[in-house]
């Protein structure tokens, strides 16, 4: 009995250990999504400002893509021409690392659903990662990653992305792929993240009617195609750039959960562990007791 005594007193131990362990790492999740909040927040704010410079410049011709039969033969730019697809564009947002709970697991099977459904192979897309857990899955499994990222801040900045959206840009425009999907996890609270599936490139979520009135119209030097040139591939990269930050939000949110999970299961199991101790040295005591009074029968 007491053997079984020391090895639960152990078993309590090191698991108040890993509570205090998962307890720390919880606090610390906390704090990173307090902060990669309000970076997102203040990057909506930039977001929302560019949106509505670019559907005022852009009104004009999105009007006529709306209206027209066969918007390919406009020429306006690219990013706003939707164009045969032969070849899609995925960029697919992971953590580096685990104790993150389901955060990797609801992507990427989502991922293979979507791949399995919409592709009849591997040459109808191109794969782009950010985050280790999403690279090393699809590389196990055979799938070939045209570019991958990892090791991103806690709240990355543009510069830690920058090369990355460039390329995704570049890639569209010199028609690698035809439409790219930008894949991760949405934060909605610390409790809730939400699968997302985002088409990014050609822009087609602004909508003309939405264009700001101004007394003042701009005065455009050179010319509204070549601001439209520069701007547009600001756009998007500062959508790309915005749903990184979005995914990351959502990770610190999961990390604390998950941590938060494991810490009251610790305490579940200590609570449990310590009735089975004060059982254990009931019974201990208890048959002590018998003993001792077994032998002072035994003497009368």
């Amino acid at each position: 009995m007491g053997a079984s005594l020391n090895e639960i007193k152990q078993r309590i131990n090191s698991t108040k250990k890993t509570s205090q362990i998962t307890k720390a790492m919880q606090m610390v999740s906390a704090s990173k999504l307090t902060k990669s909040e309000t970076h997102a927040e203040q990057f909506q704010i930039y977001a929302e400002k560019v949106r509505e410079i670019v559907t005022h410049i852009t009104r004009t011709q999105l009007t006529k893509i709306a209206k027209s039969s066969n918007p390919d033969e406009l020429d306006f730019n690219s990013m706003l021409i939707s164009r045969p697809v032969k070849k899609t564009g995925y960029i697919v947002i992971t953590s580096d690392g685990g104790l993150v709970g389901g955060y990797n697991s609801s992507i990427l099977k989502q991922m293979m659903n979507m791949l399995e459904r919409d592709h009849e192979s591997a040459s109808e897309y191109v794969m782009i990662a950010i985050g280790g857990t999403g690279a090393d899955f699809f590389k196990a499994r055979g799938i070939n990653i045209a570019y991958e990222l990892h090791h991103l801040s806690d709240q990355p900045s543009f510069e830690e992305v920058r090369k990355i959206v460039n390329l995704t840009t570049s890639m569209y425009q010199n028609e690698v792929f035809d439409e790219l999907y930008v894949c991760y996890n949405h934060h909605i609270n610390s409790l809730t993240s939400q699968f997302r599936f985002e088409k990014m490139l050609p822009i087609t979520r602004l909508d003309p009617e939405e264009a700001t009135e101004y007394e003042q119209e701009y005065i455009f030097e050179p010319s509204k195609e070549a601001i439209l040139n520069q701007l547009l591939p600001q756009y998007a990269e500062s959508l790309i750039y915005g749903a990184i930050v979005d995914a990351k939000t959502a990770e610190h949110a999961a990390g604390m959960t998950a941590m938060k999970t494991a810490t009251d299961n610790a305490i579940n199991i200590i609570d449990d562990l310590t009735i089975s101790y004060n059982r254990a040295r009931q019974g201990a005591i208890t048959q002590e007791i018998t003993e001792i009074v077994g032998g002072a029968a035994a003497l009368e």
